[in-house]
């Protein structure tokens, strides 16, 4: 495959712009992944809604969303992403993957959680740089690779988003004529969408992790800096599932101040955490990913009150 960086000199200058480049790219894949995530979530939940007499609201609510926000998501995450440090991005990998395996545990088997689906966002971006950084670490050609992945990840954003889009406009007229082959088939097989985000996500996150493990391993020069570093990572993370198991179960009707209220109190914990063992760029990092969750929090917060009464 052509590089493009190979028919130019190799100066300091040049190798700057082509990590900062990598790290956009890998940003786009992973906003795009986000994006395709919401798309699906906002078909299955429209569907769900629009079947239920008693939720014609929040049908209209999903349906009645800016599409002119989409693109500006994607971008604004696209950002974040690249700015997140690979060690802090491997940090809110491995803490959502515990918090998800946690909570996927008290649901029970065969069950599954929209609401948590929607919280996985920023991390789902994460995992899929911290993948990407990790499988083509060293490739001769990884800025062109780069470049492939998200012209295919904007291509499954673009014709997903198109999709929720036809679902939210023609769906309920499209399922009683029975002429669209893509409504009858989302008719018969739309209830399939959350195992299908399940698998997807499964996947991803043991890439992500095996990423996240050897991404955060690498800074260190021996095994007991590395336990000094683990060591308390693995305690902070142990409180933390603990704590968010038990405001599951006590938290108040109301969810909206819970979800961002975990959202503080995981940031909270990784800072101080950073605070003892990280570096001062990882604390400017952690303020990133912050605006992050919340930014994508945001953007989901008609879906998610959906969730929050399904």
């Amino acid at each position: 495959m052509f590089s493009l960086g190979s028919w130019l000199p190799a100066l300091p200058g040049l190798a700057w712009g082509w990590a900062l480049l990598d790290a956009l790219l890998q940003g786009l894949v992973g906003a795009c992944a986000v994006s395709v995530l919401c798309s699906l979530l906002k078909v299955y939940l429209y569907i769900q809604c629009l079947n239920d007499p008693k939720r014609q609201a929040e049908k209209e609510a999903i349906g009645a969303q800016r599409r002119v926000l989409e693109p500006l998501h994607v971008l604004v995450l696209t950002g974040v992403l690249a700015l997140v440090g690979p060690r802090v991005a491997a940090l809110v990998v491995l803490e959502f993957s515990l918090r998800a395996v946690s909570t996927l545990l008290s649901l029970g088997k065969g069950a599954h959680s929209s609401q948590l689906y929607l919280q996985c966002q920023y991390s789902l971006g994460c995992g899929v740089s911290c993948g990407l950084s990790f499988l083509l670490e060293g490739a001769p050609h990884g800025t062109s690779n780069l470049a492939l992945a998200a012209g295919l990840a904007g291509l499954l954003a673009v014709y997903a988003r198109r999709l929720a889009r036809h679902v939210c406009t023609l769906y309920e007229l499209h399922s009683r004529a029975r002429y669209c082959g893509v409504c009858i088939f989302l008719l018969a097989a739309g209830h399939g969408i959350p195992r299908l985000l399940r698998n997807a996500l499964a996947v991803t996150f043991v890439v992500a992790d095996v990423a996240a493990v050897e991404l955060i391993n690498r800074d260190f020069l021996s095994a007991a800096e590395a336990v000094r570093f683990w060591t308390p990572l693995t305690i902070c993370y142990t409180l933390l599932v603990i704590y968010m198991q038990g405001e599951n179960g006590t938290e108040p009707p109301g969810p909206r101040p819970s979800v961002y209220q975990t959202v503080l109190v995981r940031m909270g914990g990784l800072f101080i955490l950073l605070l003892t063992v990280g570096r001062w760029s990882d604390i400017f990092h952690v303020f990133i990913s912050l605006l992050g969750e919340l930014w994508c929090l945001l953007r989901a917060g008609v879906m998610l009150e959906v969730c929050r009464r399904q």
